[in-house]
């Protein structure tokens, strides 16, 4: 095993050259608790940050070896889940934790787009999940190939660093292989390539890929006949395989001298999207059989403990979220669909808390199997709302319950403790090519969360911009079986995010020459949900006119592609 003992975010943080740091490279972090803290105060003054011992500048003096990053990726993962997960609370207790945590866009392929190039949506070019069969360029693998984006993903960079890469589970929508066609063309910058293909959403009889000779070759994993014992359907299980392929790279990797970057992405605790179950009985959300029953079988909450109670906002009432034109007269409401009923939301949240238990198990044994000298980072590409602010279930809005995601950070030189620093899945790009002793490339919006890794009370960033655009303009959603026409209601938007307050311009009727913009602000002063549109209250005013001044300023930012992000734009998040 690699005898790592440099505190290397200590050497980044004080001695930039050792890092490579230059362009982008400050940035912002954000892990989970069970809540955000209590929202209100300001940003504390650069006084009041941490002073260099005389251990971190020796430690900065040396060269240091660079560090092994693992990273595990949930998939629809909400805040409300946080509480029945052991390995959340052993990260908080050992490693950074960040309330402030957001995604550019809470659908998946958005979100995992931004998340490997470090970009908005309106530079990536992915817009939606989907392509639509081909016939959009909107979303969908399509779309990330088309404009580019694989040449861009900080993967490429380590791995031309002398990284192993390595990526196992769920990749992207439409990066797909069917029986009877061609496999889909091999990933640039990954040494492994373990994909596991959408089949697995149901949790049994999927293929995945391997590399080999550069080229991709696949691996069927069958289901066991519905007689097999609940051990041997649960062996075969799409997250028990994901761990045991992610396990076995590990301790390969950890034998090695060469440094490694492994991405994890599970399929927990996304919701099955076919109609039919595979086997019978499986619920919406199906956990392996092994947590189905049992009074723990929802972690660390009993599952009779989680109800509705745990999902703020729960049945809030939506006639007073209608938006506002830019006047304060009232616009069109956009959410008219039926609330989820109380009961369907305790079986969903509760079936989603025994399905989190596997990923749960998997963090605990790569933490015990990596050690304190590895990073390891846990988030999701989205969160996921079950009858909050009036709605059904799914995601794709700006809310709190679908735009806020848990990010975690451990490994050597991380100090424990929360963070005020309010984060975007952006800055995890250039986070890893920092750690990796790379200045991150110009062309990311994300900034480096390596600073406020050893300094917990360091804020640079106070707000995270959200970009969605509505999905009918492709259509063929994965999830469109179970949210029905809800995803397609939801209006393209734009939306800036503070720790106090949310400011969405929802594109109302898109059709018309003349844009309708609608308007929603929300005060998380006195509740943690968007309880009341008070945009055009005047209590609000100032806070909502800085908010206003923000998303006029992020209007201006319209690099694409490999466009270095001018000043102006890097700098519209403080």
């Amino acid at each position: 095993m690699r005898n790592f003992k440099g505190a290397w975010a200590g050497v980044c943080l004080l001695a930039l050259m050792a890092c490579g740091a230059g362009g982008a490279g400050t940035g912002a972090g954000t892990a989970a608790g069970d809540g955000p803290p209590r929202p209100g105060g300001g940003d504390p003054p650069a006084a009041t940050r941490a002073v260099s011992t005389v251990a971190d500048l020796r430690a900065a003096a040396a060269p240091a070896e660079r560090p092994n990053i693992v990273v595990v990726m949930l998939d629809d993962f909400s805040m409300d889940l946080v509480q029945t997960m052991r390995s959340v609370q052993t990260m908080r207790r050992s490693g950074a934790s960040y309330p402030y945590s957001f995604v550019t866009d809470s659908l998946c392929c958005v979100s995992r787009s931004s998340f490997f190039t470090g970009q908005y949506p309106h530079q990536t070019g992915v817009r939606t999940n989907t392509s639509h069969g081909g016939s959009s360029m909107l979303g969908g693998w399509p779309a990330y190939d088309t404009h580019g984006n694989p040449e861009r993903a900080f993967n490429v960079r380590l791995q031309q660093a002398g990284y192993h890469t390595a990526f196992v589970g769920k990749f992207l929508n439409e990066y797909e292989w069917q029986p009877g066609r061609a496999m889909p063309p091999v990933v640039p910058g990954w040494t492994t390539f373990n994909t596991v293909f959408g089949s697995a959403y149901d949790g049994w009889d999927f293929a995945s890929t391997t590399l080999r000779d550069e080229r991709l070759q696949l691996v069927q994993h069958p289901a066991p006949p519905a007689s097999a014992s609940d051990r041997a359907k649960d062996k075969a299980y799409v997250g028990a395989v994901i761990g045991d392929l992610a396990m076995d790279l590990i301790a390969d990797r950890e034998a090695s001298d060469a440094p490694y970057f492994l991405e994890v992405a599970l399929y927990a605790p996304h919701n099955r999207t076919n109609p039919q179950p595979h086997y019978a009985g499986d619920p919406l959300f199906p956990p392996m059989f092994r947590d189905r029953t049992g009074r723990r079988s929802c972690g660390r909450v009993a599952c009779r403990k989680l109800t509705v109670d745990d999902l703020p906002g729960f049945g809030d009432a939506r006639k007073d979220n209608r938006p506002r034109l830019a006047d304060g007269r009232p616009a069109r409401a956009w959410n008219t669909v039926r609330t989820l009923a109380a009961p369907l939301a305790v079986r969903d949240l509760r079936d989603r808390a025994r399905m989190a238990r596997s990923a749960d198990r998997l963090v605990q044994r790569i933490l015990r199997a990596v050690g304190p000298d590895t990073y390891v980072v846990l988030t999701s590409d989205n969160g996921f709302h079950l009858g909050q602010n009036g709605m059904g279930r799914g995601k794709g809005t700006p809310y709190d319950t679908d735009a806020r995601v848990p990010l975690l950070v451990t490994g050597p030189g991380v100090v424990p403790g929360a963070r005020k620093e309010v984060t975007s899945n952006i800055d995890l790009a250039p986070t890893f090519e920092e750690l990796a002793g790379l200045a991150p490339a110009p062309y990311r919006s994300g900034l480096s969360l390596v600073p406020t890794l050893t300094d917990p009370r360091l804020v640079r960033q106070s707000h995270a911009f959200l970009e969605h655009t509505q999905q009918t303009l492709t259509g063929g959603d994965p999830d469109a079986a179970f949210s029905g026409s809800e995803l397609d209601r939801i209006p393209s938007f734009t939306a800036v995010r503070s720790r106090t307050g949310l400011l969405a311009r929802f594109d109302l009727d898109p059709r018309r020459d003349q844009v309708v913009w609608g308007y929603e602000f929300y005060s998380y002063q006195r509740h943690r949900w968007e309880e009341r549109n008070t945009f055009a209250s005047r209590k609000h005013r100032d806070e909502v006119a800085a908010l206003m001044a923000k998303l006029a300023v992020f209007d201006t930012c319209r690099e694409s592609g490999d466009q270095p992000v001018s000043a102006a734009c890097r700098g519209v998040r403080r």
